[in-house]
């Protein structure tokens, strides 16, 4: 199982292909029900495009702002996406006890993949790999 980070998500939902490619690639190797997403990645990219929608800005910048929001929101309709359940809490918690220092949506995606079993595909090694048994690559 394999699970892409928010980073990862984003780069393959840009239009600059070049930048995404040797992702892809590495992606090509596995089947669609192998690769997954989080909860998580859906709440921080929504939470970003609501943000540059709300911004201070001309009604054109809020209508692009639309458009990628209806991009996301589709794109996220026919992801596999794994939720932030019990399991997931339950390394959550661990992971805050051993005092592991990262950010709180960062220490949530990692938990969900511990709890799947998975590898973790994303461009965060730095903060990634503080975290213990976690497997995480970076396919970029």
């Amino acid at each position: 199982m394999i699970i892409l980070d928010t980073d990862c998500v984003s780069l393959l939902q840009r239009e600059n292909i070049l930048k995404a490619s040797k992702l892809r690639e590495n992606l090509g190797r596995f089947s669609v029900d192998e690769i997954f997403t989080t909860i998580i990645t859906f709440e921080e990219q929504m939470r970003g495009w609501l943000a540059y929608i709300n911004r201070d800005q001309s009604i054109e910048h809020q209508i692009f702002g639309y458009k990628k929001l209806h991009a996301a929101l589709n794109d996220f309709k026919v992801a596999n996406v794994l939720d932030f359940n019990e399991a997931a809490a339950s390394f959550y918690k661990q992971l805050k006890a051993d005092k592991v220092r990262i950010g709180t949506m960062d220490l949530k995606i990692a938990s969900i993949a511990l709890a799947n079993d998975a590898i973790l595909v994303s461009r965060n090694l730095s903060d990634f790999e503080q975290v213990p048994s976690l497997r995480v690559q970076d396919w970029t």
